[in-house]
């Protein structure tokens, strides 16, 4: 069974409707979502916008339905000139830019105690989805990188240059790490998929709203995809 988490509902509605078979349980206020996507088993759920709802969801598909793979859908700012709007990031791995324990000589980004300072995604759910994204996307640019988390907003220049000069980010959002995090305390397999809605920067209000629509349609289309072939 695989979990699939977006942050908004615009961004789980489409797969929910596809899915067939469907019973739906609320836990902590979530609606999950548990039947058939494309004929495989999956628990499609909205989890709320902030790490905190990210990593209190990816822990209930762990520890509740037992999940094999949660993969983590959704829009994302970016952080890379020659990533454009509309365009799709599936993370190497992710970093949460607002930890900040540098009083105790850690670096900026490192969780104190953790035996690791990025959280990795699987190879293998990556390399399907930049299989199906040029297939079911073929318009669409596809790079890999490193996704940065936050909770915050990121629209100005200054704090773009920041989290790239910083960490090398490739897009930025609110949840894919803590879902990282979450999922690497539970030795579960993970992909952080983004759609560019956004450029991080001080166009990033102006954008989002123009945007948002065909950057989740994208990623929606990428999704059942990826549902059909794993």
């Amino acid at each position: 069974m695989i979990g699939i988490i977006g942050a908004m509902d615009q961004e789980v509605a489409q797969l929910k409707e596809e899915m067939t078979d469907v019973s739906v349980e609320k836990i902590a206020a979530m609606d999950f979502y548990c039947g058939k996507l494309r004929g495989k088993d999956a628990v499609v759920v909205r989890s709320g916008i902030g790490k905190v709802n990210a990593a209190v969801c990816t822990q209930i598909l762990a520890g509740h339905y037992g999940v094999e793979a949660v993969i983590n859908t959704g829009i994302a700012g970016s952080l890379r000139n020659e990533i454009n709007i509309g365009d799709i990031v599936l993370a190497e791995d992710a970093v949460q830019h607002d930890m900040d324990a540098t009083g105790f000589g850690y670096p900026v980004g490192k969780i104190p105690q953790m035996d690791v300072f990025e959280f990795r995604a699987d190879e293998g759910l990556r390399s399907l989805a930049e299989q199906c994204s040029r297939e079911v996307n073929p318009e669409v640019g596809v790079f890999t990188g490193r996704v940065l988390s936050g909770d915050q907003f990121i629209d100005s220049r200054e704090k773009k240059e920041w989290l790239v000069n910083t960490f090398g980010g490739s897009c930025t959002e609110m949840e894919g790490a803590a879902i990282a995090q979450a999922a690497y305390l539970n030795g579960i397999p993970f992909l952080i998929i983004r759609s560019i809605s956004d450029k991080a920067d001080d166009s990033a209000n102006m954008d989002y709203e123009t945007f948002e629509a065909k950057a989740i349609e994208n990623s929606v289309r990428l999704m059942l995809a990826m549902a059909e072939k794993m």
